[in-house]
């Protein structure tokens, strides 16, 4: 699955960090908590199917994701706490798109890459940023914040889980196939 042209790897992997961060500062400015907080729907993740018909999604959308937290973290005025959202959120969307590459060629597990990635790995910061923000209690639920990690952390997995996989699924998958068809990554996803 070598690309035509191996020299277009870095202007490719640039694209999508642009397309990438932008949808998610997007996002984050128009979705506000539905994009950053204890429920995500955060339709940038979408993008991450690209990581199916290129390597050069992986630096892409983990650059892109860097660049992206840390525009958020210049927008909201998170100071140090949004450091976690920057490294460990990037490490998340490493992962998932390090896992989806690895298994492109069975499109619907290399989709759980960057489902499982950010459910394991967000919810462990999650609630120190929420709770920074004035979230002490989870919208819909009677859980606190300062109450049990563990609780926190599985409503954060069941929660971050069930948002990207609607987004990647959803939205991704549908993307994945009308990419896949076109021109600019037939040579590279034979």
């Amino acid at each position: 699955m070598k690309p035509e042209n191996p020299s277009q790897l870095p202007a490719r992997a640039g694209m999508i960090a642009a397309v990438y961060a932008a949808l998610t500062v997007l996002c984050l400015t128009l979705l506000q908590t539905l994009a950053w907080g204890p429920v995500q729907l955060r339709l940038s993740e979408a993008v991450c199917v690209l990581a199916l018909l290129t390597p050069a999604a992986v630096p892409g959308l983990a650059i892109g994701c860097l660049l992206a937290n840390l525009l958020g973290m210049a927008i909201s005025g998170s100071g140090v706490l949004g450091l976690l959202d920057v490294v460990f959120g990037t490490l998340a969307t490493l992962l998932g798109a390090l896992w989806m590459r690895r298994f492109r060629s069975r499109v619907g597990i290399a989709l759980l890459g960057p489902v499982l990635a950010n459910a394991l790995i967000v919810p462990a910061y999650l609630p120190v940023i929420l709770a920074a923000y004035g979230f002490y209690v989870i919208p819909f639920t009677s859980i606190e914040l300062s109450g049990s990690y563990m609780l926190m952390y599985l409503f954060g997995f069941v929660a971050i889980a069930l948002g990207q996989a609607i987004v990647i699924y959803g939205l991704g998958l549908p993307l994945f196939k009308a990419l896949k068809a076109t021109e600019f990554f037939k040579k590279e996803s034979r």
